[in-house]
Parts: C-alpha cells; structure tokens; sequence
C-alpha cells in the first residue's frame, strides 16, 4: 500500500509540473479585476507622455505591435526607445480633433457619420444613401475648407441604431440584446444600448412563459448610447460573467478595457449571433436619425437588427455595447459601439467579475436562456467551453494548475522519498525474516 502510494504521487506531481510547463504563462495577477490592459498600453503610454501635439493616434498592427503616429523625429526617437514603431504623420491629434469638432458644428445631417483614422492621418467622413446630393455637397464644402486631411466617403446601406448579446430581450419598443451584467453594491442591472427604450421600459425574456426580466432605470440617448435594466428580483444570478456567443456555449468576462485600434474583436446579438472583425476608428461621431451619438467605437463587425446592446469584448476583456452602423452580415458593413467604461462611470456602476462576493461577473446567460440564469456553456476568459460555476472547480482540476509546477515537484520529491523508504524498510525486514529463519534451521 505504501508503494501504491508512492507511485501514486509521482504520477500527480509528473502530470502537475507537465501542465505547468506546457502550458502558458499565467498572468501577472490572478486577482480579477474591474480594468484590464489594454492591447497597446505601450502606445497609450506614450501618447500620454508626448502630448497630442507630437502624437496622432496609436494602434496594433497586425501582428499585435504598437504602432504611435508621431509628427516629429524627436518624438519618433521616444517611441522608438520605447519598443514600439513609430510613424511620421503630418497632422498630429490636434489637428485631426479640431476638424472633427468644425464637422459637429455644421447643420446635423441625418444618415452621415465620421471618425478619426490614426492610421491614414485622416479625417473619415461617410454618408449613406439616404443622404441628399445637395447635403453632401455642402458638408464636402465644409471638410475641403478644412484641409486635405478630410476624406469623404460614400456607403451603401443606411446609418440606423439596430433596435430590435446576446439574449434577446423584448419590451414595447422592440427588441434588443442584453449587454454586460454590472452592479451599483446594492443592485445588479443589464447594460444596454440607450436606444432600446427610455426610462420605465420594461422588458421580458422571448420564450413563452418568460416573466418580466426588469425595468430600464437610466440612460442617455442621443449624445450616448447606453441605458441600465434593473433586474426585477435585483440580482444576476449564477452565470452572470457569461455573454452567449451560440450553441449554448459562452465566453467568461473578467473585466473592462479600451479598445485599440487594428484590434481582433467579437461581438454576440440575438439576431446573429457571434461575429468578428477588428477597430478600425475611436471617437467616432454618428448622425442616426433619431439623434447623434458620439465618442463611438468604429468596427468592420457586421450587425443587425435586434443586435442593439449586444456585448463586445476582447480575450475576455468587455470593451462595449452595439449602438448601430449600416450593411448585414451577409454583405458587410460598419457597427458602431458604445464604449463600456464611460458608461459605467456615467451611470455609477461597476463590472461584475469572477470572484465577487454574490455573483459571478459578465453578461448574459447563453442563448436559450433567461439573462441571469445560470450559462450550460462558459469558460476562461474569452474561450468557449462548459462551465460550472466559478467554485465548480474540481480537485484534479486544481491540482493540475498550471501554476502549480512548485507543488508538483515537491509532491515529486516526497514519492521519491516514500518510495526509497518503504524499500529501505522492506528490505530490512527480509533481512530480519532471514536470520530468525537460518538461525531455527541451524538450531
């Protein structure tokens, strides 16, 4: 028995350091948190520190490299020193902010949208069909008094909000998707798109049978685009760090961040459901025909409608909610997003995360189910796979942690030692058997 032991714990502690050093490294902090890193936090670092006068804009490229538009060599030297790449440009953020507010100030008109383009130095203005020749000309007139770092672009489709995450959630204005699952300490609520319904909305699951999920008690639309649901019960309940992605499956959230731009983002809706592509603009400025919203998230992410409020995230990291944009996804288009953390700030509440005392952080429930219900399918942050609850975690399972190559080479260590002695201890006692044997048979 003591031998079966022995090998026992040399086959636990060989699995836990192989897993430990097959696998990746883990983060930093395993601690959850409310504000992840963002992508490119060397390249917000220094376009903090060199001033929107010497910068234009940081990005990632593709192969996930920071990348900062700088106007001088000076500037390019401190990037450069910095690890990261640096681009020459000639308008610096100034600039390219400047024009962006000489555009807010022209008569609104309905059906355009722009957003500041770090990549090409420039301004990027569109408008959709709707859009008359005659509006257009004036506002062409506009951004080429300006300057030639004004680009104007025509697309196809229609800028609209997409009223109608990834459960759906129905009330008299239509239907919407739910977004992220936060908390003001006292209260959970949905995060959602503010176009979806005003204040005193109430909204219910789409199944038959499916009780009132809660009541929109804040939001902001035109000018933002968000809104808050109070659960009706007051609580997410299990799986509340879950957002559906389909198939009965989801993606764990572990915490807030900034987008950055070139980054690989997905987004989940109740009308179609999982899809990806990447930023391609920050601070963008959309003329929907209710109203104008900016400080957007511009994406190449196709949506439609019924999408409206749908998360947005990143390896786990919830970056925002699905505000509008134009096309489908069967040919294409632009989606806007609401960033996540201005919202928050605004309506004075915070991401629930893993770990939280009451609730597990997030969204959704996957598709199927009733938000705030417990997810069949979640996972590590931003990975699909099944789920059992944040203390579902099995012994094995903790057991076999990757960071757990320390323990395993103790446990490796103690077999060895049992095992040396409980063959020390047997052979002793043949010794023993063997002279109390020779010295009956001599006698």
């Amino acid at each position: 028995m003591a031998r079966l032991a022995a090998v026992g714990g040399l086959l636990l502690g060989g699995t836990m350091v192989t897993r430990a050093v097959a696998s990746e490294p883990p983060d930093a902090s395993a601690a959850p948190r409310t504000f992840a890193q963002t992508p490119s936090g060397a390249g917000g670092d220094l376009v903090s520190r060199l001033g929107t006068g010497r910068t234009a804009g940081h990005w990632v490229d593709s192969e996930g490299r920071p990348v900062v538009a700088v106007t001088d060599e000076r500037a390019a030297e401190a990037v450069r020193r910095a690890g990261a790449t640096a681009k020459r440009v000639r308008h610096s953020m100034s600039e390219l902010r400047s024009a962006a507010s000489t555009l807010r100030s022209v008569p609104r008109v309905a059906g355009t949208a722009w957003a500041l383009d770090y990549r090409s130095n420039e301004v990027v203005v569109r408008g959709d069909r709707t859009v008359s020749g005659s509006d257009w000309s004036r506002l062409t007139a506009v951004a080429e008094g300006i300057g030639g770092f004004v680009r104007m672009e025509r697309t196809e489709g229609a800028f609209t909000t997409r009223l109608n995450g990834a459960e759906p959630i129905l009330s008299t204005a239509g239907r919407c998707s739910a977004g992220f699952n936060v908390t003001d300490g006292t209260s959970d609520f949905i995060l959602t798109a503010g176009h979806c319904g005003p204040t005193g909305s109430v909204w219910f699951g789409d199944r038959p049978g499916d009780g009132q999920v809660g009541r929109t008690v804040a939001g902001s639309f035109p000018g933002d685009d968000f809104s808050l649901v109070e659960y009706a019960n007051g609580k997410a309940g299990d799986g509340a760090d879950v957002v559906a992605v389909g198939d009965g499956k989801g993606v764990r959230i572990t915490g807030a961040g900034e987008p950055a731009v070139g980054q690989r983002v997905f987004r989940s809706g109740s009308t179609s459901g999982l899809r990806d592509g990447r930023v391609t603009a920050l601070d963008a400025t959309v003329n929907y025909p209710e109203g104008t919203v900016t400080g957007l998230i511009e994406t190449d992410v196709c949506a439609e409608p019924g999408d409206s409020g749908g998360p947005m995230f990143s390896e786990g990291v919830a970056l925002g909610v699905t505000s509008g944009g134009s096309g489908d996804c069967a040919k294409g288009g632009t989606t806007f997003f609401q960033p996540l953390p201005e919202a928050m700030a605004s309506l004075g509440v915070r991401l629930i995360v893993p770990g939280r005392e009451g609730a597990a952080a997030g969204t959704s429930a996957p598709a199927g189910q009733a938000p705030g219900t417990r997810a069949p399918g979640a996972s590590g942050a931003g990975a699909p796979a099944p789920a059992a609850g944040v203390d579902g975690s099995t012994l094995l399972a903790r057991l076999t942690d990757r960071r757990n190559i320390g323990p395993g080479l103790l446990v490796v260590a103690g077999s060895l030692v049992a095992l040396v002695a409980t063959r020390w201890i047997r052979e002793g006692q043949d010794r023993k058997a063997y002279r109390r044997r020779y010295s009956a048979t001599w006698g």
